[in-house]
């Protein structure tokens, strides 16, 4: 007596062998955030925001231009934007998946 086990999605093609069903997809899926270029620029611009806040910072008698509350506010304001950019892209995912 032999046993045998198939594997989930192999097929019998009548002989021996076994044909793997390839896995369909239905519908396309947005890059991980990591992988897209506004991460990258989101990054740089949000990096530059917090040298320009810590460059420019007053003297012993002068005001200080680019104060800490700004440079949070900023950067805040910025991280949103790119939270929206994100959110619109996986909202505009779910299109049907054609092969051809």
């Amino acid at each position: 007596m032999s046993a045998t086990t198939s594997r989930p999605g192999a097929i019998e093609n009548g002989t021996n062998h076994r044909a793997e069903n390839p896995v369909r997809r239905l519908s396309t899926e947005t890059k991980a955030a990591f992988k897209t270029t506004e991460f990258f620029a989101y990054l740089a611009v949000l990096v530059g925001i917090f040298i320009a806040g810590a460059v420019t910072s007053g003297g012993v008698h002068r005001a200080d231009v680019f104060p800490a509350h700004q440079v949070w506010l900023y950067a805040a304001i910025l991280t949103i934007g790119y939270m929206v950019s994100r959110g619109l892209a996986k909202a505009g995912s779910k299109q049907p998946y054609d092969a051809s």
